[in-house]
């Protein structure tokens, strides 16, 4: 018992230092500019779904989401593209049609999410590039690479359990995960915040490169901060806010763990908004630029009740309104893609000039 709950709390430590460390070196600066980006485990089939089931919340999607998306702009005038990951082994050509054109449309883009178990790096990675090929090719989605030419896509991996991260080695099976999502073409990984499950890494409220360890599980543990005028190696890790949340406490007393997600019993309210920004995640030497990636499982019926029929995005539209407000901040809506190309316009800038 005493192991579970230590690994399910072992990213403690670091978000206690980071917090010292952004007080005593002055890192706690307002933001100028804050950059929000939600990442959705899309999974029509979920539970076992049959088709009909799967086509009804798409189409719920189709249907709701343009109507509220057009009512707000960010302070370029800009809609949220939202962000659907969508796993491989729910692939249905009619369904990605359906979601494609509402990207084509403007609301959205589509990356891949992927749940395996027990599965091997060879298989895994004629799995990847099969998967993107088939997205680029038939309905027109992800992002080509201008210097390369070659297909690219953002990653979110099912179970939360990246590199073989979970302590009974299920839902992977895949040491050297992070290696091949690189030579497949990933351009960053968007699985955690993943707290409470003990597959959370020790380093968190970061964007950061992980290397491969060849052999070993959860790579990702650790790594280096992306530093403004540093190049480094390694997959880019893009977390959502990961804290500490003291004005929501189970039993009035321990303080609940706000992890970034939107749940029908945690709707995106203003006190969240507030502690998504607080928290600060940034590129290193770029504070005053903040990034706020959060994540849901949208079509699961009673969060897109949250969403839709009781008012969550309103609320978390409304939410940042308030932020849109302020002379001193601008904010900003991006895909997962736009997320990575802003970081990677702040790295390559000169420190002070970004």
């Amino acid at each position: 018992m005493f192991n579970k709950i230590g690994a399910t709390l072992q990213w403690l430590p670091h978000y206690y230092a980071r917090e010292l460390r952004r007080t005593i070196q002055g890192e706690r600066v307002p933001p100028k500019h804050v950059y929000f980006c939600i990442c959705d485990h899309f999974e029509p089939y979920w539970n076992g779904a049959d088709k009909t089931t799967a086509r009804k919340r798409i189409q719920r999607w189709l249907d709701e989401y343009p109507k509220i998306a057009d009512k707000y702009r960010d302070s370029d005038g800009n809609r949220l593209k939202y962000s659907f990951f969508y796993p491989e082994e729910e692939y249905q050509v009619d369904d990605l049609n359906a979601l494609a054109e509402l990207c084509h449309a403007g609301y959205g883009e589509v990356e891949i999410h992927l749940h395996h178990d027990n599965d091997t790096s060879e298989n895994l990675r004629r799995t990847l590039i099969d998967f993107k090929h088939r997205l680029h090719e038939k309905h027109g989605l992800l992002s080509i690479d201008k210097k390369t030419g070659e297909i690219v896509y953002g990653f979110i991996h099912g179970n939360w359990s990246l590199c073989n991260s979970r302590r009974d080695g299920r839902w992977c099976g895949v040491n050297d995960e992070l290696k091949i999502l690189q030579e497949t073409g990933c351009y960053a990984d968007f699985t955690l915040p993943s707290a409470p499950s003990d597959t959370q890494t020790r380093k968190v409220n970061s964007i950061y490169y992980a290397v491969d360890k060849p052999d070993l599980p959860k790579s990702h543990d650790w790594g280096v901060d992306a530093e403004v005028g540093k190049s480094r190696e390694g997959l880019l890790m893009v977390q959502g806010p990961l804290a500490l949340n003291f004005s929501n406490r189970k039993n009035g007393i321990f303080p609940r763990i706000e992890n970034s997600g939107l749940f029908s019993s945690s709707p995106p309210t203003f006190d969240r908004v507030k502690l998504w920004i607080d928290t600060g995640v940034c590129v290193k030497g770029a504070p005053e630029h903040v990034f706020v990636k959060l994540y849901t499982h949208g079509t699961q019926e009673n969060i897109m009740k949250m969403l839709f029929d009781d008012g969550g995005m309103k609320l978390f539209f409304e939410g940042i309104e308030h932020y849109k407000n302020d002379d001193n901040m601008s904010v900003h809506f991006l895909s997962a893609k736009g997320l990575v190309d802003k970081v990677e316009s702040i790295l390559s800038a000169s420190k002070g000039k970004v």
